[in-house]
């Protein structure tokens, strides 16, 4: 296994990573988002305000994008694991 084999199989691992994370990521930060503009509109300072709707968002994200996040992740592991005779021998 050479250097350029393990940087590109870090890169593509990175790279599934950020795409799997996008979706759930994304939901919490539109959430936090349009929950501090209501805060900041309404003066509601509440720390705990902003946690249950993400917590819903999240939810609701993973319901509906959660088995292509589990079908994309068990294909990139199943490529892993296909290519171990290939580097090892």
């Amino acid at each position: 296994m050479d250097a350029q084999l393990v940087f590109t199989l870090g890169q593509q691992a990175l790279t599934q990573l950020l795409t799997v994370a996008a979706p759930l990521l994304l939901t919490a930060l539109g959430v936090g988002l349009v929950i501090s503009i209501f805060q900041a509109a309404t003066q509601i300072n509440e720390a705990t305000l902003s946690f249950v709707p993400k917590i819903v968002a999240a939810m609701l994200v993973l319901m509906l994008v959660g088995p292509w996040m589990i079908t994309t992740l068990v294909d990139f592991i199943r490529r892993l694991l296909m290519m171990i005779p290939q580097v090892v021998g």
